[in-house]
């Protein structure tokens, strides 16, 4: 039997942990705990529906919905009867759904509610079956697992999963994710992780995305980990202090705005709590960067970071639920000063990195070896090393398979078995990784030097009264910046932060103009991926006069 599969990593959590709360799905006041047998059982159920369907090894199945304890069990169904899963934001406009359906050749799908229906436009009458969550429940809830004969589980090498890239540089190519890479991503990810049966994980991201797929799902599965389903973000405070989790996945977005929200929570409460809060600030980020550098932290101001704690930093904690002992950042970079913040408060956030074509990191920080501004050490049995143009290549048991259906590009990505990532790294002189910028992102202004943009976006981002940032200047002279302020934000102000950022820059790197445009960038316009990162190229097009006037007369 092949064990590098994803109903290994099912079969080794219901015979290792037999957890009689797997799961924690919120039903109206309450969180209903699900047994690892009621999963393994309700997915084997709908397994045995699937195979009633006429759903063979190989064939498509979309998963169109909000992340829930059904989608969970709607993917487990899928793959292992050998199945090929296709997960789609459910934030997609109806216009980017159906292409991605007709591309992977999908032959059913499960979403979750008539408002999903809806976007399967023209592909719908291809479909064998459209099962809807909320209408219907799970399928083959009344039937026994074993209704249908089974045929043989899946092989390490079969694909698992497609899963669509968010298409920032074009169109959306079909990662294939196979079982292999699943589940090796799962085992060193663990290793790394040191979670267990006695944590509680709050799942709030998307699981189309693979970080909360493979980390947040197949990972702490297989650790024996109690996932609890979030309802929505909108609820996602009251679900943190009601379930206390101990595990933490997030975007960096969401630390920044708890960050956010304690800054703004002081200065509303009167010049003493604001004055207290930003001494606090200076206190946690005094000892985070000493704490990054090795440092020992003078007793003076020891006693001022327990005094701190005390006042400010556990009602932080008390946000984050008051359990949390590890807390991942990925998806996106970490805004450096924001990492040192939460280190010197107590609360480090262990920044990862990962694609998707790598089935989620192949670095991550640990407990034990810990870097701020840096994605961490390798995961075991990846190797990386750097292009001459400075472009990252991995090479491991997690990295994909290959595009569907897309040769000339799958040869462009994977070239004698490394994965060309497209993103621009080097390693410190202890072994961490760094991530510096996109490859194609990088701007080479008219006087050939090189600017690298995510760095000076993310540091204009800092300011609560910049929403989005976009920099620019490939070909001109000089660099400069759209900008979305915040509401109730002035020009002045959004000057004031781009002047601050300015004076950490080299000279060539600094923004010479700036224009606000408004905030009008989504993912229904198609100028934002669902996992909200901006469509460079979209954004441009769409604001096309308003890039003419900042390079007028360059």
């Amino acid at each position: 039997m092949d064990e590098r599969t994803v109903p290994a990593l099912l079969r080794h959590a219901r015979e290792t942990h037999r957890k009689s709360n797997a799961f924690l799905v919120r039903r109206g006041e309450a969180w209903v705990p699900i047994s690892i047998e009621t999963f393994a059982t309700q997915a084997a159920a709908a397994g045995g529906w699937l195979r009633a369907q006429g759903i063979q090894p190989g064939d498509r199945v979309a998963i169109l919905s909000e992340s829930r304890y059904e989608w969970a069990v709607a993917d487990m169904a899928i793959v292992s009867m050998g199945a090929i899963s296709v997960p789609l934001y459910p934030t997609l406009p109806a216009g980017q759904i159906a292409p991605l359906l007709a591309d992977a050749g999908v032959v059913g799908a499960f979403i979750s509610d008539t408002s999903q229906q809806e976007k399967l436009g023209v592909v719908r009458t291809a479909l064998r079956f459209v099962w809807n969550f909320d209408a219907a429940g799970l399928p083959g809830g009344a039937e026994p697992p074993d209704s249908t004969p089974r045929g043989p589980e899946p092989r390490g090498d079969d694909v698992a999963t497609i899963i669509y890239t968010s298409g920032t540089t074009g169109v959306p190519k079909g990662v294939m994710l196979t079982h292999s890479n699943i589940a090796s991503e799962t085992v060193l990810s663990l290793r790394a992780m040191a979670v267990g049966p006695e944590d509680t994980y709050l799942s709030f991201l998307p699981l189309s995305h693979v970080f909360e797929r493979c980390a947040g799902f197949y990972t702490m599965l297989y650790a024996g980990v109690t996932i609890a389903y979030a309802e929505s973000l909108d609820g996602l405070a009251r679900d943190m202090r009601e379930v206390h989790p101990t595990v933490i996945l997030a975007v960096p977005r969401m630390y920044e705005k708890v960050l956010a929200r304690a800054t703004e929570t002081a200065a509303s409460g009167g010049p003493l709590k604001k004055a207290v809060f930003d001494w606090a600030y200076r206190v946690a980020v005094r000892c985070g960067t000493m704490a990054n550098e090795g440092r020992a932290i003078p007793l003076l101001l020891s006693l001022e970071h327990a005094l701190a704690g005390a006042l400010v930093y556990k009602k932080i904690a008390a946000g984050l639920g008051g359990r949390s002992k590890l807390r991942v950042s990925g998806g996106a970079p970490l805004l450096r000063e924001v990492g040192l913040f939460f280190r010197g408060a107590g609360l480090p956030i262990y920044e990862g990195f990962g694609l998707t074509e790598t089935s989620a990191a192949i670095s991550v920080n640990t407990y034990t070896r810990h870097r701020v501004g840096t994605v961490g050490p390798l995961l075991e049995e990846v190797e990386v090393r750097m292009a001459p143009d400075g472009e990252v290549l991995v090479r491991g048991p997690m990295v994909m398979k290959g595009y569907w259906q897309k040769p000339k590009e799958t040869a462009e990505a994977l070239q004698d078995g490394w994965l060309h990532t497209g993103d621009i790294g080097a390693f410190d002189n202890d072994g961490y990784l760094l991530i510096t910028d996109r490859k194609k992102d990088l701007l080479v202004t008219s006087g050939g030097k090189k600017v690298a943009p995510q760095p000076i976006e993310a540091a204009l981002k800092a300011s609560p009264r910049i929403q989005e940032a976009l920099v620019l200047g490939d070909g001109q002279k000089y660099v400069a910046a759209m900008i979305v302020a915040a509401p109730g934000a002035s020009r002045e102000a959004i000057a004031e932060d781009v002047e601050r950022v300015n004076g950490t820059l080299a000279q060539f790197e600094r923004i010479k103009r700036f224009e606000l445009i408004p905030d009008d960038i989504s993912v229904e316009k198609g100028l934002m991926t669902p996992s909200l990162k901006l469509k460079r190229k979209a954004v441009v097009e769409h604001h096309r006069e308003v890039v003419e006037r900042l390079f007028k007369g360059a």
